[in-house]
């Protein structure tokens, strides 16, 4: 004999197997729409003829739409030798698709970090797509390169595909950034950005060669392979170190001459030699400067004497 708590016990398993049956249906039923939605404008039947006969039918099916008549292959005198249309449906499955209207779908260039969630629809992604997108950079995500667009769950290999010709995403001037954007490269983090910015101060406010960064402390040629795709220097953001005019306090603080003593002895080669002399060659040559020092010094956009 069943007792009151086997048979609630009962009722519970079938009011559940209730709930499941039912999510069942309804996700094969969304899954089922999709798939209508999907191949929608895609004809589901092709009846190749003659050219004639093409022309004829396409006199006869003024319902067919401009894309079903221009869709097939054309005879040598331009008439369509192949007409293009759907199959019949079930009732149904039209009421779904007429449900829901045609996106266009546009292809334009565009930031991922900066494009906004009407852009991202009009690019083709769903509402629910477009919000996954921008919540992800509302958390700090950022994509660096155009392959960490591609890495993102809601972005399918087709449609990557489609917008990777058109996705911008600027590199990182680096006589422009801030400790923070140097902080947002991958493998610099808070050091290095603040000895990037640093360094650069020292080297009379811009970088003329992105060598340069190899100068400072610690930073390798692999760090500096890591980011290469990511930065730029804009040659319009390159300043001429004054190197021919300034003063010995000045000329000691750059990081290629470093001492006192250096600085004292280019000025003094300056004040006793003619402007004809004045270069990087002739200052080693005189014993001035070493090789590495002439070798980085070489690296620097300098003035004109």
């Amino acid at each position: 004999m069943k007792t009151p708590a086997h048979s609630r016990a009962m009722s519970l398993v079938a009011f559940v197997l209730v709930i499941v049956g039912f999510q069942l249906l309804a996700f094969a039923y969304r899954a089922a729409e999709r798939i209508l939605l999907a191949h929608r404008d895609r004809p589901d039947t092709v009846y190749v003829v003659d050219s004639a006969l093409a022309a004829r039918l396409l006199r006869q099916e003024g319902s067919l739409e401009e894309g079903e008549r221009t869709g097939g292959s054309h005879s040598a005198s331009g008439a369509p030798a192949a007409v293009r249309r759907n199959a019949g449906h079930e009732p149904a499955a039209d009421r779904i698709v007429s449900r829901s209207p045609h996106r266009r779908v546009e292809n334009f260039r565009f930031n991922p970090n900066t494009v906004t969630a009407d852009e991202l629809r009009r690019l083709g992604f769903t509402d629910k797509q477009a919000a996954s997108i921008d919540a992800y950079r509302q958390k700090g995500g950022r994509f660096r390169r155009k392959s960490d667009f591609a890495k993102s769950y809601v972005v399918s290999d087709s449609v990557y595909a489609r917008l990777e010709p058109y996705i911008d995403i600027p590199l990182l001037d680096i006589n422009r950034a801030d400790s923070a954007a140097f902080d947002a490269l991958p493998g610099i983090g808070g050091y290095f950005a603040r000895q990037m910015v640093l360094h650069r101060r020292r080297l009379g406010g811009s970088y003329s060669d992105v060598r340069q960064l190899l100068e400072i402390y610690h930073f390798s040629q692999d760090k500096l392979d890591a980011i290469a795709d990511l930065i730029t220097l804009d040659s319009a953001t390159v300043r001429p170190y004054p190197f021919w005019s300034l003063p010995v306090d000045s000329l000691r603080r750059h990081p290629a001459i470093g001492t006192y003593a250096t600085a004292r002895s280019i000025v003094f080669y300056r004040e006793h030699q003619p402007r004809s002399a004045w270069t990087l060659e002739g200052l080693r040559k005189a014993g001035i400067l070493t090789e590495e020092q002439a070798e980085r010094l070489s690296l620097c956009r300098i003035g004109t004497p």
